[in-house]
């Protein structure tokens, strides 16, 4: 442990403690400093904090689908969370709960009653404060603001600037906790305009300009000394915020779905500590996705805002954690309307149709949901190549064993429409590149997803190599990729429109049907499903052999022989040609006829 400037005070840490020690050996650890003020001036705080629930109001599986087999392990559900806090927070003088965002998207909970059970929840669990995740904003500001207004706690966020007037009245920069002397300062990830629907009036500003001007007010206009964040903005952006501030202690975040702790997978320490600009310690933490972990973290401050000692883990939720049963009783009702649909069996699988790596490399689940679009347009067309995606669009794995219709619209829930596009070899390499540099080429901003494709596409890439070098060799058919050939292209409308920063926005196209249709029918045609990676995306070992553009392509500008090797075909409602300019998907009819 690093002591910040030059201070004598030693820090306590219970480094032994694990995320998946039990919640009441974390929770009933023996107090290493009084609560409240003591002699010195020192205050201590304990946070409770979650983050990127998803909708996920009951208990889920490990894929993050419903949990139809509780041998196998069931976690999460926010009656777990209501039982937890309401045995512990009673344990400890001063205590926060606090929501990191993304509560909307991600299950049939919100799909059928989009965020009117969330809030109802939501306002059972005692939450003291919320930021906004991107996905909240996925209905719109006009339906965000609905949602805000029957919140009973401040909802905080210091850069997003929204013309909605339900929005405006209930956004605030921060908010302090006069009684804990605390100022907590909210903060939504600035990429929001391209991974949600928010309106375009709706800006987010930078973070670290938002954030600083937050602390700089509250300084000059509070006596407050203790500072803390509450973002939605990711692990390491959290970092980068920490170094680049001054007056901030502690960062609470969400967005990344990263685990932290000394468990195995975890990808850092919690809590993750940086320097910020005055060469003070800035500690974040954050708790994984799906409310399947509640962060904990106790800590000390000293007169000047200072944090001087802290313990604390992860908690784990199991099936070892009892669920509250008013809580849980009103979940179950909330089901009814829509378990029997979401129960239905529509095929099996022999294999994991894996989610966990599509953000990383080539994934199961990526290779078969961009197959199955590829094949709903070649059962209605010949003019067309392949199908990129966006990998963020891939929610939950799907098990092996029966595939249910709740699984497929829990993997698949944002009710995108499938879209064909043209786009010629140049813009194809400049966009792939984009991507596995993580920089739109033609725009210079972030993109915010890795990708996915079917079959008839190969892509080749050394990561090692530096920006916009890394794209080795693309394939279509069997020859190289043409600069000057214009190549059909199956994607959804999100990408079309500019979602993720993949391509420059289009509305030159036509709406088809949606992702779950396609990927139901596909499903049924495919059962069993058994299937293998088979490197459409590659990572090699070597340096691109020619120019830059389209570097292993011919110029000639002659098209590519059209040998595509398609998926098997099917036969089903999804395969027919939409002719509506919308998507209209079959849970959506449903759920239109069961709210009459």
């Amino acid at each position: 442990m690093k002591f910040s400037g030059g201070s004598n005070l030693l820090f306590l840490a219970l480094s032994t403690l694990t995320a998946a020690a039990r919640a009441e050996d974390v929770l009933h650890s023996k107090r290493m400093v009084k609560r409240g003020i003591d002699a010195e001036g020192n205050f201590n705080i304990s946070f409770f904090h979650i983050n990127d629930v998803h909708a996920h109001l009951d208990e889920f599986s490990s894929s993050g689908t419903d949990c139809t087999k509780p041998e196998r392990g069931c976690y999460g559900g926010y009656a777990r969370v209501k039982t937890l806090l309401e045995e512990q927070r009673p344990n400890y003088q001063d205590s926060l709960f606090l929501n990191a965002g993304d509560e909307f998207q991600g299950t049939l909970f919100y799909s059928y009653y989009g965020g009117e059970k969330i809030a109802e929840t939501l306002n059972q669990l005692n939450f003291s404060a919320m930021t906004l995740g991107n996905h909240e904003f996925d209905g719109g500001d006009a339906k965000l603001g609905e949602f805000l207004v029957n919140l009973t706690f401040p909802i905080i966020s210091a850069n997003v600037h929204s013309q909605d007037e339900n929005v405006k009245k209930t956004v605030k920069p921060y908010t302090i906790f006069e009684e804990y002397g605390l100022a907590l300062i909210g903060v939504t990830a600035p990429e929001t305009a391209s991974i949600s629907n928010s309106d375009a009036t709706t800006v987010f500003s930078d973070t670290v300009e938002s954030v600083q001007g937050a602390i700089d007010e509250i300084k000059s206009t509070t006596n407050i000394t203790r500072i803390a964040a509450l973002t939605h903005i990711g692990w390491d952006k959290d970092q980068e915020l920490a170094a680049a501030t001054t007056g901030l202690q502690l960062i609470m975040g969400g967005h990344s779905h990263t685990l932290l702790g000394d468990m195995e997978d975890a990808e850092g320490k919690y809590p993750t500590i940086v320097e910020n600009q005055d060469g003070d310690e800035v500690f974040i933490v954050t708790a994984y996705r799906w409310g399947e972990y509640v962060g904990y973290i106790d800590v000390t401050y000293d007169p000047q805002g200072k944090i001087l000692a802290y313990h604390g883990a992860p908690i784990h939720l199991t099936n070892t954690t009892e669920q509250d049963e008013d809580l849980q009783e009103q979940i179950d009702a909330w089901r009814e309307p829509f378990d029997e649909y979401a129960a239905e069996v529509i095929g099996t699988s022999e294999v994991v149709l894996d989610q966990s790596t599509c953000q990383e490399q080539e994934c199961l689940l990526g290779d078969f949901m961009a197959d199955a679009m590829l094949q709903y347009r070649l059962n209605n067309t010949d003019d067309v190549d392949f199908t990129l995606i966006n990998a963020g669009g891939i929610r939950a794995t799907i098990d092996a064993g029966d595939i249910t219709r709740g699984e497929v619209l829990t993997a698949f829930p944002f009710g995108n429409a499938i879209v064909q596009i043209g786009i010629d070899g140049k813009t194809l390499w400049e966009v792939l590149e984009g991507i596995l540099t993580g920089i739109n080429i033609g725009n210079g901003e972030e993109v915010t997803s890795f990708f996915q494709v079917s079959s008839g596409i190969k892509i080749e890439y050394n990561p090692e190599n530096g920006n916009n070098t890394k794209l080795i060799a693309i394939t279509i058919g069997d020859e190289p990729l043409n600069n000057d050939t214009t190549y059909q292209m199956v994607t959804v409308d999100f990408i079309a429109g500019g979602g993720d920063n993949f391509i420059e926005p289009t509305t030159d196209f036509i709406t088809l049907d949606t992702l779950d249709e396609v990927l139901t029918a596909y499903i049924q045609s495919q059962s069993p499903i058994d299937i293998e990676l088979d490197g459409r995306i590659s990572e090699v070992d070597r340096q691109r052999e020619d120019t830059p553009g389209a570097g292993n392509a011919t110029t000639n500008g002659t098209s590519p022989t059209s040998s595509v090797p398609p998926p098997p075909s099917y036969t089903g409602a999804a395969g027919r040609l939409g002719t509506e300019a919308v998507g209209i998907s079959i849970f959506g009819v449903l759920a239109g006829l069961l709210m009459l």
